[in-house]
């Protein structure tokens, strides 16, 4: 007969690798990352797809680097601070363990750079290249919380490498076509209930022993970028963009630390995969100049997020090769954001921005978990940009998310009790700062 411990040990660590795709309070719903560009988030990246007014346009739409003159080098950096905090409300403790605290404030500062570089290659065509993290978070509660069997950290960083091409068909429809190379790297740790996994087999021991856990993944993968930018005349336009989905095989390994001699069948290390496939993305943008002074612009953003339906681990290696370790039901589902900005020209050198979204969660409440306490967002922003010359730019933008407030009720999976607990209790208050910084050179 198989413990009731040994699948529900595993079912916090190796939702690790997992979270490689939906770890945590990310800073997009989901755990998307919006933050592209300064210049975007002045405006909440309202227009994104048709704005093109720098190299950063890569990202968004590919096809507006045709309207980038000359050489052009963008470098960003974005500081993002989430605000993540459980509330206790009806919790359980684990089977010969105590409760333990509410975790603290899971958030903390993110630094995440984005390069950019565009360059007309003649007349019709031009070439760019853009270097960003589109997808990561590192968020940590505090030790001896109270859902430590199911997480206490989770740290993915993403590098997406994004060479792309536009070629202007007329003199009011450019199109474009990008690749992508992203590398995704990720550590998660949590803790197992050592004293009631030995007491299931029926070896006497302590109570309030634990093993640290850590699980460690990686993976390489190939995505694709197409679209399109049509002039409507000279001071209004509309862009539309497209990324593919990403399918990932993520190899990887989970370490125990027993506190003990004996290493119970399920706290052994072992080796792991799992097969996830990321949403494709699509946006449609309006930018429209009303007069000298004020520019308008709006985004729709559609996320298939409905190719996660579940996440399942294998075991890779050892007597258990091949065997499921842990299936977890995701369930997401499609998702828009929405999003309106302004531009007011004071004058030659300044301009001033500002921005409005609602950002929808693919997070279904009865699949919420501690590494993803998702809710829907509101964003508030606002930027600047100061031209030194005809060459040098700087951006600034500053945002402010609200989270919805979560409620999560979750003993892992299969849902476990007396080997996780169980987390019963709401996030609230959640909300994300973000300070963002441009600097735009053309040569």
């Amino acid at each position: 007969m198989s413990s009731p411990f040994a699948p529900a040990h595993l079912a916090g660590p190796l939702a690790g690798v997992a979270l490689l795709f939906c770890a945590g309070h990310a800073f997009g719903a989901g755990f998307y990352l919006n933050e592209s560009s300064a210049s975007g988030l002045g405006n909440a990246f309202a227009g994104g797809a048709a704005a093109a007014e720098d190299a950063t346009t890569l990202w968004s739409n590919v096809a507006g680097i045709s309207r980038i003159e000359g050489r052009q080098a963008v470098g960003v950096i974005h500081l993002i601070t989430p605000s993540i905090k459980f509330r206790n409300g009806f919790s359980a403790n684990a089977s010969q363990q105590a409760l333990g605290g509410e975790g603290g404030d899971a958030g903390g500062l993110n630094v995440v750079p984005n390069l950019y570089l565009a360059m007309p290659m003649s007349r019709d065509w031009s070439f760019g290249l853009g270097i960003s993290s589109p997808f990561g978070l590192v968020t940590e509660y505090e030790d001896g919380w109270i859902g430590r069997f199911q997480a206490i950290k989770s740290d993915i960083m993403t590098l997406n490498v994004n060479p792309g091409a536009s070629f202007r068909v007329a003199d009011d429809l450019a199109l474009g076509a990008g690749l992508n190379f992203q590398r995704i790297l990720a550590t998660f740790t949590s803790q197992a209930n050592y004293s009631a996994a030995l007491l299931s087999g029926g070896i006497p021991v302590a109570p309030g022993l634990e093993s640290k856990v850590s699980v460690k993944g990686s993976d390489n993968a190939w995505g694709w970028n197409l679209g399109l930018l049509w002039d409507i005349d000279k001071s209004r336009r509309v862009g539309i963009h497209y990324r593919s989905s990403i399918s990932y095989d993520v190899a990887g390994s989970v370490t125990f630390t027993n506190p003990g001699p004996v290493v119970p069948a399920a706290l052994a290390d072992s080796a792991v995969t799992a097969k996830v496939k990321l949403p494709p993305i699509f946006n449609v943008s309006y930018f429209g100049a009303v007069n000298d002074r004020w520019d308008v612009m709006a985004d729709a953003q559609w996320m298939g997020w409905s190719t996660v339906k579940d996440l399942t681990f294998v075991r890779s290696n050892g007597a258990s090769a091949g065997t499921t370790l842990q299936s977890t039901p995701e369930n997401f589902k499609d998702v828009w954001k929405i999003s309106v900005g302004a531009n007011y020209h004071y004058d030659e050198q300044w301009m001033f921005r500002g921005g409005l979204a609602f950002d929808q969660s693919p997070v279904e409440a009865s699949y919420r978990t501690p590494r993803l306490p998702d809710g829907d967002r509101t964003w508030l922003t606002a930027g600047t940009q100061y031209k030194f010359d005809r060459k040098l730019q700087l951006d600034v933008g500053a945002g402010y998310v609200w989270v919805k407030n979560s409620s999560i009720n979750k003993s892992g999976d299969p849902p476990n009790v007396l080997a996780n607990g169980l987390i019963n209790g709401n996030y609230k208050d959640g909300n994300t700062i973000i300070l963002s910084a441009q600097l735009a050179y053309s040569f």
